[in-house]
């Protein structure tokens, strides 16, 4: 599908979203795993995709650590591993947000449900990973969080508090809350634009996060390969690859900043 400008009832609209907002608007970003695809990391809910080749209930739930760690940690060291990957690297859209950051004066705060670190190495500083991060290991018994992408097993030893076989990825798994939602919650209440990036649209609270930016009077826009699930929500929508539809739409950003 080639990039294409939508407005919610399937016509173009008659004043883009980049047009009803001030420089000095604050921005959140919320990006799912469509922005990583062209990066070469898998994406979890595609027909082919990571849950396509895996039960949830047998690799990301507590329960499933608690039942056979070996095998939900050897699950993760193979998400390690592809991240490690010389050829994973940061495409066009990680480093267009990364360059919106550095010239939107109203502020960017990017809220990624990813756990690769590809927004960092494209440039964004103001982050938050709800979903936690792959490339750290945390202690179950007293939250110590060590950096690192070496392999996880089942002896590892806390530095903190000593227990053992207490490590697992410093990830949100199903039926946990996910990170700093106040901090999330808090920003969407008082930006003037909430961009959604290649997200599926059927994983909560991440999924009702446009309808929480407008509720507050933001403008609301989806970039995405297709539509989500939650299209509708939105006022605006432009779809392609993201390494398009995202540097194009940074690019009138830009535009914008300097009016």
């Amino acid at each position: 599908m080639t990039a294409a400008h939508m407005s919610r009832t399937g016509v173009p609209p008659q004043m883009s979203v980049v047009e009803k907002i001030a420089p000095t608007d604050p921005i959140v970003i919320l990006t799912g795993a469509g922005i990583s695809k062209e990066s070469g990391l898998a994406t979890f809910r595609d027909p082919d995709g990571i849950w396509a080749k895996h039960r949830i209930e047998d690799v990301a739930t507590p329960q499933a650590f608690a039942r056979s760690p070996d095998t939900v940690l050897n699950f993760y060291n193979v998400r390690r591993a592809q991240m490690s990957d010389a050829e994973v690297k940061p495409n066009a859209a990680h480093a267009a947000l990364g360059e919106l950051e550095g010239f939107w004066p109203g502020g960017v705060l990017v809220v990624t449900q990813n756990i690769d670190d590809l927004h960092e190495r494209g440039g964004s500083t103001n982050l938050i990973h709800m979903h936690g991060e792959l490339a750290k290991t945390r202690c179950n018994e007293c939250g110590t969080i060590v950096e690192g992408l070496g392999d996880l097993d089942c002896e590892m030893t806390c530095p903190s508090c000593e227990a053992s076989g207490t490590m697992r990825p410093h990830v949100v798994w199903f039926g946990e809350m996910p990170l700093e939602m106040d901090r999330i919650y808090s920003a969407l209440s008082n930006c003037g634009l909430f961009v959604s990036i290649g997200t599926s649209g059927n994983v909560y609270p991440a999924a009702g996060f446009v309808q929480e930016a407008r509720s507050n009077g933001a403008a609301t826009i989806e970039l995405n390969l297709e539509e989500s699930l939650g299209a509708s929500a939105f006022e605006e929508a432009r779809y392609g690859p993201a390494t398009e539809v995202v540097t194009g739409f940074v690019s009138e950003l830009k535009a914008r900043a300097a009016q």
